[in-house]
């Protein structure tokens, strides 16, 4: 559990815990617990780990389990847990809150798997949550089932960074800027134009290193991706928990991808006010506001990524108005409370009703 859902998830679980008119359970199909807040709730963790792809005694466990605690509701976060919970609160008369719809594909058939189970898991959803309206768009939602809560940053996360001199010192960085992405090395992130555009700017200066940061970034295929001549200016760094102290220690952010709801990784950004240069399309359009606080870009093309990150590293003044309205507008828009409070009101909503 590390992903962008499961920090939404976390952070939700923590405001609940002092809830008074709420408890809860936690059901994973992954013994993988990124988040250590998580352990230290307190709150009763199922593991219902699968033995093969399809294991249908899932099924059975997640019954027995909702059938003996009675749950009020049951609110999965991603499709696969969506197909296993769905036929089971439809079986049991269980309020169920389908929270799937986390990316805006722009490919909608039977080829894209979380597509066709959102087509065979919403009928029996009671509400289906997005977090953002393109993606809501994006899998056709049924309007009256529909529900958009935008993602909350957490500001209590930037309070205790690691000081910027050390992570330059532990990474070997003497370079005047840093320029890192923040996102697993997957289909769905587009890694490739972001080390060709770094290569392009690297072609003409060498004041810059390059960070690759989240699962799979260290890997041979990411690897394979750039000419061992630039390498030394590349810092690929797989998975790590202290991403706030990293991203604090980046001049400017990229984010190249194929496809994206709401991403945590601009609201990580800036909220730490770093000027951003992402992909138009999706969600992303509804975080960044275009030559106010980043740059939106087309997509896969390397040169224009390159071109922006030069005007940024070149423009001191206009790095730093951007950063500020960044943080301002998740200050305003994208806080935890208010995801918290949206959140709250629809387990009331759907439990009046």
């Amino acid at each position: 559990m590390s992903g962008g859902k499961e920090r939404r998830l976390t952070e939700l679980m923590k405001a609940l815990k002092g809830h008074p008119q709420i408890e809860f359970e936690l059901m994973t199909m992954s013994n993988d617990i990124h988040y250590s807040e998580i352990l230290d709730l307190g709150v009763p963790i199922h593991y219902m780990l699968r033995k093969k792809k399809k294991d249908l005694s899932v099924f059975n466990k997640f019954y027995r389990l909702c059938k003996e605690s009675k749950p009020d509701i049951v609110h999965c976060w991603d499709s696969m847990t969506a197909v296993y919970s769905a036929p089971v609160c439809k079986l049991l008369k269980i309020i169920f809150i389908n929270g799937m719809v986390v990316d805006a594909p722009a490919k909608q058939n039977i080829f894209n798997k979380p597509w066709l189970r959102g087509k065979l898991t919403f009928p029996l959803s009671t509400a289906v949550v997005g977090n953002s309206c393109a993606g809501i768009s994006a899998y056709k939602v049924p309007n009256k089932k529909s529900v958009v809560i935008y993602n909350g940053f957490n500001f209590n996360r930037v309070e205790n960074l690691i000081n910027s001199d050390q992570i330059r010192e532990k990474l070997n960085i003497n370079t005047r800027f840093v320029v890192g992405m923040v996102a697993s090395y997957s289909r769905y992130k587009d890694y490739k134009t972001f080390y060709t555009a770094a290569i392009l700017l690297l072609e003409s200066r060498n004041d810059i290193t390059f960070l690759a940061i989240g699962n799979r970034t260290d890997s041979i295929e990411s690897i394979n991706l750039i000419s061992s001549k630039y390498l030394p200016s590349f810092r690929l760094l797989g998975e790590k928990s202290d991403i706030e102290s990293y991203i604090n220690t980046m001049d400017l952010c990229v984010l190249s991808t194929f496809t994206e709801g709401i991403s945590n990784s601009i609201l990580e950004y800036m909220a730490m006010e770093k000027p951003v240069i992402a992909t138009d399309g999706g969600g992303t359009n509804e975080i960044i506001v275009d030559q106010e606080t980043g740059f939106l870009i087309n997509a896969s093309r390397p040169e224009e990524l390159a071109i922006k990150m030069g005007i940024l590293l070149d423009d001191e003044k206009m790095r730093f108005q951007m950063g500020k309205a960044g943080k301002d507008r998740i200050t305003n828009k994208f806080s935890i409370t208010q995801m918290i409070n949206e959140y709250i009101d629809l387990y009331q909503s759907v439990l009046s009703k």
